[in-house]
């Protein structure tokens, strides 16, 4: 098939994206993965693929492949925080059952304190200091995701709320 430098050039980007496991983007990841380094050129692209519904604007700068409610929630609010964020504190305590009270929000440690909705769920993002953030301790990848474990949960908690009361014995 012949074809020419644009038509290919949208074929390349598109198939990019559609092998690509993949679904959620910044607008810089974009620009990586498409070798695109005019920023004029990267948001025009975006603009006209948004109105071919080849991607979804999800939020100011992030887009998707597919539709929000087929997203994973929690990568889904990892990728709105835009920064290094992992899942903690009543979450994971709710979850591995230290906590016992119903817990309406996804906790997320970060750099930036913030709340918001993602999808479907409200989103509670705690601040950390760089050099506890960073530290990997009790930190596990599960999937797209970081998680603190148990240990690191509670310890998360006690850094924010020193006086916070864990129902299980612990």
């Amino acid at each position: 098939m012949v074809c020419d430098i644009l038509s290919c050039t949208n074929m390349y980007r598109m198939n990019t994206l559609i092998k690509n496991d993949r679904k959620l983007y910044h607008t810089q990841d974009l620009a990586l993965l498409w070798g695109i380094s005019d920023r004029n050129t990267l948001y025009t692209t975006v603009k006209r693929y948004i109105a071919r519904g080849i991607l979804i604007s999800v939020h100011k700068g992030l887009y998707s492949t597919v539709e929000i409610s087929k997203l994973n929630q929690v990568e889904l609010a990892v990728a709105m925080v835009h920064d290094f964020a992992y899942v903690s504190c009543e979450t994971i305590l709710t979850r591995s059952g230290i906590i016992t009270q119903e817990v309406s929000a996804l906790t997320l440690v970060s750099r930036k304190s913030a709340k918001f909705k993602a999808g479907n769920i409200s989103v509670l993002v705690r601040k950390m200091k760089d050099e506890l953030l960073y530290n990997s301790n009790g930190i596990v990848r599960v999937g797209n995701i970081f998680e603190a474990t148990a240990q690191r949960a509670m310890a998360d908690m006690r850094y924010f709320a020193p006086n916070y009361h864990f129902d299980a014995n612990s």
